[in-house]
């Protein structure tokens, strides 16, 4: 297993160059994977499961995340000139 949080840097020891462009990839890699759950929890409220059957609960959730991601990618799937009402 490897080590893949964000180091911190101290006033009296703070980061090298090297340590803050590690850093930096690894931000990108997470804030990509995060923005949907984002969407789901926070803008949505889906913060609980529904259900107690666990099929039910998986094709909502894999429902709910193809509606975030298509509501990410609002702004890019308009046509030039329409805008967002969203």
């Amino acid at each position: 297993m490897r080590y893949r949080v964000n180091r911190w840097g101290t006033s009296k020891n703070p980061l090298s160059d090297y340590w803050k462009d590690v850093n930096r990839s690894r931000s990108r890699v997470r804030a990509r994977c995060e923005h949907p759950f984002l969407v789901v929890k926070r803008l949505w409220g889906f913060e609980k499961v529904r259900y107690r059957e666990l099929a039910k609960n998986t094709a909502r959730l894999c429902t709910v995340f193809a509606l975030s991601n298509l509501y990410l990618l609002r702004k890019r799937l308009l046509p030039p000139g329409a805008t967002c009402a969203l």
